[in-house]
């Protein structure tokens, strides 16, 4: 799995996780709300059973929602009255309808009479001894013109939540599992991207190193030869072929441990102003010994003879390299024309060939790493799949771009555009 899809398959998840998170923090919200209006609901059924067992108005229980005068404060409930009760009466059939509706939390109670503006009565009604009561907690006085019956609930709040216990421990679970699979996504993601870091390094200097050994095999094959002796130029041309690969990939391997030293991960380049025909005519030399060998044609196409573009030499002369080698590689008989130029305001450097192209609908695979365009046993072309995607890398670290263009069965061109 690649690392961008699996980025994707994070991030989905990490959204669906803390969307889960949400809609169950919400739930219990809205839990908490209605455990809230359920225990307004029992207080009210609580006080209308207290006005069914003792005298405390002459108005009918039915409108007794009406009587909840006032709420001074989100624990208390100011009920008035025609009758002050007797206290222990009071006390009495209020904890028999508390418990009746399932309010078994300290509820402080007292009484108040308008005609001497005070409480006359304070008392308090304690279900368990969890509750810790104390006696009543003073209250502060409600001025009104009727007398009153105020009960507060103390610990209300820590009661409802206690009601919740279930709720709030499944939704603790839920919470702590789902963070620890986000973590775990990540952790995951993070690993799988180093080693897609570590797989793309070892690719891509791998990749650098074959066709130099290649040219150094077909050189060496070259020199092998009994009668090479008699040739001094052509034995002087190809030692100078081996020498410059090796050159080459020493250098190669020095930037592999200082790669490895100071943690790169990504084509380090340097730009500098490089002539166009002196690339060329280097990837071309570096190639030799493969084009001669298959009896290649190699025909330049210059615009400007002076050209020149700002890139690193090294990794831009590769991606010619590739390319070219590409072109021999597909062509029976590879006849490969190589252009320069300028296009638009930009500058271009194209490689075409007669090969067997490539069909259009392959065009949006081609730099994928790994990837090969079929071309069935026809001509048993070997090879990884790396060489576009690596040409791809070396031209978006130059921030240009590649045009490909081909038709099936007469050719194909390779356009690396790269900014002025």
């Amino acid at each position: 799995m690649r690392s961008a899809t699996l980025k994707w398959i994070v991030l989905t998840g990490a959204v669906v996780i803390s969307l889960i998170i949400a809609v169950q923090l919400y739930w219990l919200n809205h839990r908490y709300k209605l455990e809230q209006k359920q225990f307004d609901t029992n207080v009210i059924k609580s006080v209308r059973g207290l006005f069914e067992d003792i005298n405390l108005s002459d108005i009918p229980s039915g409108h007794l929602q009406k009587m909840i005068a006032m709420r001074p404060a989100e624990n208390a409930y100011v009920v008035q009255i025609a009758n002050l009760p007797h206290p222990d009466t009071l006390i009495t059939y209020l904890t028999h309808e508390l418990t009746a509706f399932d309010i078994l939390t300290q509820c402080d109670v007292a009484l108040y009479d308008f005609t001497q503006n005070r409480y006359v009565f304070r008392g308090s009604i304690a279900f368990s001894s969890t509750n810790n009561s104390t006696g009543p907690r003073p209250q502060e006085t409600y001025p009104a013109p009727y007398h009153y019956l105020l009960l507060y609930f103390p610990d209300r709040s820590q009661y409802i939540l206690s009601q919740m216990d279930l709720w709030i421990f499944g939704s603790i679970v839920l919470a702590v599992v789902l963070i620890g699979l986000a973590v775990s996504l990540f952790y995951f993601y993070k690993q799988k991207f180093l080693i897609e870091i570590q797989k793309d390094f070892v690719n891509n200097f791998t990749h650098e190193f074959k066709t130099p050994l290649a040219v150094m095999k077909i050189a060496s094959e070259v020199l092998a030869q009994p009668g090479i002796a008699r040739q001094p130029e052509r034995m002087e041309k190809y030692t100078a072929i081996i020498s410059n690969e090796t050159e080459h990939l020493q250098n190669q391997v020095e930037r592999i441990l200082k790669t490895a030293l100071s943690g790169q991960t990504t084509l380090k380049i340097e730009m500098k102003s490089t002539p166009v025909n002196v690339l060329i005519e280097e990837a071309i030399s570096k190639l030799q010994p493969l084009l001669e060998r298959v009896n290649a044609k190699v025909d330049i196409k210059t615009e400007e003879e002076n050209l020149e573009v700002m890139a690193d030499k090294t990794h831009l002369e590769l991606a010619i390299v590739n390319l070219i080698e590409n072109a021999i590689k597909y062509s029976a008989h590879p006849l490969i024309v190589i252009e320069s130029g300028m296009f638009g305001a930009e500058k271009f450097i194209a490689i075409k060939d007669n090969g067997v192209g490539i069909d259009k609908k392959y065009f949006k695979y081609l730099f994928d790493k790994f990837y090969r365009v079929p071309t069935g046993d026809i001509h048993d072309v070997k090879g990884f799949g790396l060489g576009l995607n690596f040409v791809k890398k070396i031209v978006d670290a130059h921030k240009g771009r590649i045009i490909v263009n081909s038709v099936p069965g007469i050719g194909t061109e390779f356009k690396i555009i790269l900014p002025v």
